[in-house]
């Protein structure tokens, strides 16, 4: 008995300390990310908030159109379906200071929550504390720059990908009724989230596919009988206004439509950036295909937010949000014990450097300075979705749902901490029940 009370006092001074090392570590950690984040991240002061705020507020107590209103001192106006103004329309009833306070906190839960669920998996794989595993995680995020430029411009990029990762890895599935319903949210908030609409078709998931299509029509509907003169003005005039949005050659354009676009500023060769979306579409779909085949889910979400990203007319260095999946798998196959050390290593330093341009900043410093070197350096980012529509691992999984291609399905083997502890206190219990007179010896 004494024994097995050693055994376990043992197993939990180790937890215990174990425990304090990874809360400095985190400390630690953070302090450095928020240094990484004084230092570079840009200040936009909640630009893109302001323009939903002052829209809203414009439109639901000040009597005018949400499409004519401009935010003071700039030619930036409300871009988005009627119903995303619709969904925005609380913060008609709310001061400014809470608006930024529900929107920094309504990312955190969703960045979280899509972290626990793409994270997760590696996490148990390697048999590391969920907690603190995440919490590395969300640092890692803090600093991407996607996430970063989201958070200081108040976008709505990660709650449309809250919305598409929800519904392709929780609710689109066979005999799932609901598949499909978070696309369709997203795409009647923001046109582009659409093209997973398109991935269902390409992918033959008809039932998921005509959900997500009536959703998006019913929500479209339902600010049309709500808002009809917004509805009018956006579907006859404003969705078909380019300049309301920017030049397309701005070094923050990172799509294929950036990259044509800066080739020749003055007349970008529209059917240049036509035979790029198309191959680039093509590609897609075969890989995508591919993917689902295979039976990795994640992989498909991946590579259809890189083409979304890349087809796009306009893709904002905030909207590569979409890319973090694809980052994500990246080092969870750089993890993967199930591979050869040496394509491990390499998949590594891969998702290493594709991580590290995305948090770099490395497009700006070439704005406007399109030709030499700046053809690569203000395509940057163009350049590596590219790269990963081409090269992003697809993982095969058996009949049983355990890996082929990749690390194996989560287990209880594979957190030996917690197998070591599990060990350790069931040999207490069997040394308690040696120690006990046996009834009817």
């Amino acid at each position: 008995m004494k024994r097995g009370r050693v055994a376990v006092s043992t197993a939990v001074r180790s937890g215990l300390r174990r425990t304090r090392v990874q809360v400095v570590a985190v400390l630690v950690f953070f302090v450095a990310v928020w240094a990484f984040l004084a230092e570079f991240a840009e200040r936009h002061g909640f630009f893109d908030l302001r323009v939903y705020y002052g829209a809203i507020n414009f439109w639901v107590s000040g009597g005018g159109q949400v499409y004519d209103y401009l935010l003071p001192q700039t030619e930036y106006g409300f871009t988005y379906p009627p119903f995303a103004a619709v969904v925005m329309t609380p913060m008609a009833f709310v001061g400014w200071h809470l608006a930024i306070a529900i929107s920094l906190l309504m990312t955190l839960a969703v960045t979280i929550t899509m972290l626990y669920w793409l994270v997760g998996p590696i996490i148990r794989r390697r048999g590391w504390t969920m907690w603190f595993g995440l919490a590395i995680a969300l640092g890692l995020a803090a600093a991407f720059e996607p996430v970063r430029e989201t958070v200081n411009f108040g976008q709505v990029n990660l709650l449309l990908l809250f919305l598409a990762v929800a519904d392709m890895l929780l609710l689109i599935g066979p005999g799932r009724r609901l598949g499909g319903i978070g696309i369709g949210l997203a795409t009647a908030i923001k046109l582009t989230p659409g093209v997973f609409i398109i991935y269902l078709l390409v992918t033959r998931r008809w039932r998921a596919a005509a959900v997500s299509a009536a959703t998006t029509a019913a929500a479209t509907w339902l600010a049309a009988t709500l808002a009809p003169n917004a509805s009018r003005e956006f579907w006859t005039d404003a969705v078909w206004d380019t300049d309301r949005v920017g030049s397309t050659a701005f070094v923050s354009n990172q799509s294929l439509n950036g990259f044509v676009s800066r080739l020749n500023p003055a007349e970008p060769n529209k059917l240049l950036w036509a035979a790029l979306v198309l191959g680039a579409l093509i590609v897609w779909a075969v890989r995508a295909r591919k993917a689902i085949a295979a039976g990795d889910e994640v992989a498909g979400l991946a590579l259809t937010g890189i083409i979304g990203c890349l087809v796009s007319p306009i893709t904002w260095i905030h909207h590569l949000v979409w890319v973090l999946p694809a980052v994500i798998l990246l080092f969870d196959h750089a993890l993967d014990r199930s591979q050869d050390r040496r394509v491990r290593r390499n998949m590594m330093i891969f998702a290493v450097v594709v991580y590290g341009i995305l948090c770099s900043r490395l497009v700006w410093p070439f704005n406007m300075h399109f030709s030499g070197w700046g053809v690569l350096g203000s395509n940057a980012y163009v350049i590596i979705e590219v790269i990963l529509l081409f090269t992003l691992p697809i993982r095969v999984r058996s009949a049983g749902g355990s890996d082929v291609a990749g690390g194996a399905s989560p287990s209880v083997e594979e957190a030996p901490d917690l197998v070591e502890i599990d060990r350790k206190v069931s040999a207490a219990f069997d040394a308690a029940e040696s120690d006990r007179p046996l009834i009817g010896a």
